[in-house]
């Protein structure tokens, strides 16, 4: 058992480091655009990358990470991510920080994966529920301490230091790593799985042709487009054009994400009481409200932003908790593995193309406001509806 809180310590610590890496970018967008004289669709493209790069390892990832002691991906992919994290703290130009933001996504992408992976093989299936609970408080975490403090060394120094930081941080995490956790080593009992290639691939394409799955993908699609067209611009659109002062985005990120860490398990119990679905329904409809209110903000005082930002916070991120079930669900038992592997994947690559699409519908003024962010809102607002469609269609299969 102190091996085992020792480890879930390690592995939650392992996942809020690359998930800090991916949230910090979104509110340094506008000191990030003034340094490096760029507009919204170039900054869309350094949030899109690092999660292109997620997706792509984590389709490729599937197919040969088996073949190692779960420990030593682990520190591979630290080690990769370390290196990536670096590149953007020394970056000196757009091109350089582009580079470094696909490093830290390519490893990132393998941390994440191989994380629930040795969940899986180590904790036993009475206590996975709450190991994997502890590990995925990680995003809350980064969101209501990491990103706060991160904006702080960034306002009182320059852009660069929270990933200066967090390099510091990552250091003494991957120590930790080395030191504490035992090899893992139990899936290569049989030889390993590298003669099984052949059959994991086909196994692959089946899990990827299914007709269930190819509806939870799309719901997946769906829901993440409408956030991530909107949220990696929430900053840069409430510092240029609601008037928000740089010293105060922290509180946009605390409160929302103080509130945020309470409500998520509250809906998951709606969920479980009212049916997924209906829960998933009347948050994706109440979202609406916030969603075109923030896209459409004029200036105001500080309460009422933060009051609109913590609203669209709570029922966004609070879609995809019933979402999440009814994805999880449509799976087949002996296939959940290789499905939730591709559905990582997925949504990684949403993720991408929304922040992409997103930033091609925003225009930079000459006086730096951003023009044509309601348009990001009626989108979100189609995709929102769409996925309550798509939702629906999905059949649950245990």
């Amino acid at each position: 058992m102190k091996y085992e809180r020792r480890l879930i310590l390690l592995l939650a610590a392992t996942q809020f480091s690359h998930i800090l890496d991916f949230v910090i970018m979104m509110p340094l967008g506008p000191q990030l655009m003034r340094a490096f004289s760029i507009n919204t669709s170039q900054f869309a493209l350094l949030v899109s990358s690092y999660t292109f790069a997620s997706a792509i390892i984590g389709f490729s990832g599937a197919l040969f990470v088996d073949l190692f002691d779960r420990k030593r991906v682990l520190l591979f992919g630290f080690v990769g991510f370390i290196i990536g994290t670096l590149l953007c703290s020394r970056a000196h130009s757009y091109e350089m920080l582009l580079m470094g933001r696909i490093v830290a996504g390519s490893f990132g992408g393998l941390l994440n994966g191989t994380v629930f992976t040795i969940i899986g093989d180590v904790i036993p299936e009475k206590r996975r529920g709450k190991a994997t609970g502890a590990v995925m408080a990680a995003f809350s975490v980064a969101s209501v301490v990491g990103v706060p403090i991160g904006l702080y060394f960034a306002e009182i120094w320059d852009w660069s230091s929270p990933f200066l930081m967090l390099v510091i941080w990552a250091l003494f995490v991957l120590a930790g790593i080395a030191k504490f956790v035992h090899p893992i080593k139990g899936h290569l009992d049989d030889g390993g799985n590298k003669f099984h290639f052949k059959k994991d691939l086909k196994n692959f394409m089946a899990v990827m042709t299914d007709a269930n799955h190819l509806k939870a993908f799309a719901l997946s699609m769906s829901v993440t487009f409408a956030a991530f067209s909107i949220i990696p611009f929430i900053s840069p659109y409430l510092v240029y054009n609601v008037g928000l002062p740089e010293s105060k985005l922290p509180l946009v990120y605390l409160c929302g994400g103080s509130v945020t860490f309470f409500t998520s398990r509250y809906i998951g119990h709606l969920a479980d009481t009212f049916g997924r679905f209906r829960v998933f329904m009347v948050l994706a409809l109440a979202s609406v409200v916030p969603i075109l209110a923030l896209t459409n903000l004029s200036p105001v005082g500080v309460p009422l932003i933060l009051v609109v930002t913590t609203l669209f916070m709570v029922l966004v991120s609070g879609r995809f908790v019933p979402a999440m079930a009814l994805v999880t669900s449509s799976a087949l038992p002996g296939k959940r593995g290789s499905f939730m592997g591709a559905y990582n994947a997925v949504q990684h690559l949403s993720t991408g193309i929304a922040s992409i699409v997103g930033g091609a519908l925003i225009v930079t003024l000459p006086n730096e406001t951003l023009s044509g962010y309601n348009k990001n809102g009626y989108l979100s607002v189609f995709f929102t509806i769409l996925s309550v469609y798509l939702a629906r269609k999905i059949k649950a299969r245990s």
